[in-house]
């Protein structure tokens, strides 16, 4: 096998380390220091792991640009959600919405191609049902009711534009983004329970972390064998 083959397998090295790392600090409940520290280089170096994995084997470039922006804003969501307060809460929400739409763009280009309008419809209804499950189980309130609306809705697109491939398609690749756009979700519920609730601290700290890195991981795994036409 060719160097440039194997050259994805330095940044993913980095990668479960800092992901080692950052889940001990996680669990160190008296002192978030490692924690933040490590936080903002895990999507940088999933980034780099999947652009070195992807660029020697000719992928489409639109998929792996989308892919990469992705993960850039997902970058930016936490660095946002490492601060503390409600415009840092809304920052990283707004930053991890964007990466959302990128991910929606990436796959849906292929599982909702061809859709008849009632499949459309059908989407748009089931997505407000599973927007409204979420506000009702995480009790959000007031003025943030429509703001997290709004993201609800998209990461309930995030789950149904997965879930059209794997009714259109099949095969492990559309298993695979579904399994990653439902922990995603999951991750984030937590998170938004933690801000409009109680939450305990094993869930808040280790649940949201080790639930997020997984689902990103798969999300990554899914659109790089998309972007390598193994849909």
């Amino acid at each position: 096998m060719s160097k440039n083959y194997r050259l994805w397998l330095v940044p993913l090295a980095f990668f479960l380390v800092c992901c080692g790392l950052n889940l001990a600090g996680c669990l160190n409940y008296a002192d978030s220091t490692l924690e933040r520290t490590v936080k903002p280089a895990l999507l940088p170096l999933l980034a780099l792991t999947t652009a070195a994995w992807l660029l020697p084997r000719s992928p489409r470039p639109r998929e792996t640009a989308l892919l990469m922006a992705a993960q850039l804003f997902g970058f930016a969501g936490d660095t946002m959600l490492i601060g503390e307060g409600f415009l840092f809460f809304a920052g990283g929400i707004v930053m991890f919405l964007i990466g959302h739409i990128f991910y929606i763009t990436l796959y849906g280009g292929h599982s909702l191609k061809g859709l008849k309008a009632w499949q459309w419809v059908l989407g748009i209804v089931l997505g407000c049902c599973i927007t409204l499950s979420l506000i009702l189980a995480i009790g959000v309130k007031g003025t943030l009711l429509g703001p997290m609306g709004v993201y609800g809705f998209t990461l309930s697109i995030l789950i149904l534009t997965a879930w059209a491939g794997v009714l259109r398609k099949g095969g492990a690749t559309w298993w695979i983004l579904l399994a990653g756009a439902l922990l995603f979700t999951f991750s984030d519920s937590l998170i938004a329970i933690r801000n409009f609730g109680t939450l305990s601290k094993f869930l808040d700290g280790f649940g949201v972390m080790s639930t997020y890195l997984v689902a990103q991981c798969l999300l990554a795994i899914g659109c790089c064998r998309l972007a390598t036409k193994k849909d």
